[in-house]
């Protein structure tokens, strides 16, 4: 427990989950925009506008860059987990969104009549569009540029 104040120390990484959590705040205000109504599970869900998950990584790299060095190694692995995460949310976890969106869809089809049938809805937010990756992205490097140099 003695490490606590340590991690809590490491300026990087709360420049990072600082990113992360504001894409998350901005993801239930835009939504009650669109909505009318707050819908506080935004707060924890996966998908939408802006990616957090870009949000973290983006200034998790941009913050390595900043304080490290942009030519250092450490950059690199951080700028290439970046690309990692943001491909996932963008290709992988969207296609899995969309397939199941199909799949309730044809379970609400094939058993309209039958409602004994205890099915479980699946997850169909699940990725990003490439454009909520690039936002995300944007506001991960823009809290790292903005809010790094103030931890110091």
């Amino acid at each position: 427990m003695e490490e606590l104040p340590t991690i809590l120390d490491n300026k990087i990484l709360l420049v990072a989950v600082l990113a992360c959590l504001m894409a998350q705040g901005l993801k239930l205000a835009i939504e009650m925009l669109k909505n009318g109504k707050v819908k506080f599970g935004y707060l924890v869900t996966t998908g939408g506008m802006p990616s957090s998950h870009s949000a973290l990584v983006g200034a998790l790299a941009c913050g390595i860059g900043q304080t490290v060095g942009w030519s250092s190694p450490e950059f690199a692995i951080a700028c290439l987990f970046a690309v990692i995460v943001m491909y996932d949310a963008a290709g992988v976890r969207q296609a899995a969104g969309k397939q199941a969106k199909i799949l309730n869809q044809l379970l609400d089809e094939l058993f309209r009549e039958d409602k004994n049938f205890n099915q479980e809805r699946l997850k169909e937010l699940l990725g990003h569009t490439p454009f909520q990756v690039l936002v995300g992205l944007l506001l991960g490097v823009s809290v790292s540029l903005l809010a790094l140099p103030a931890f110091e």
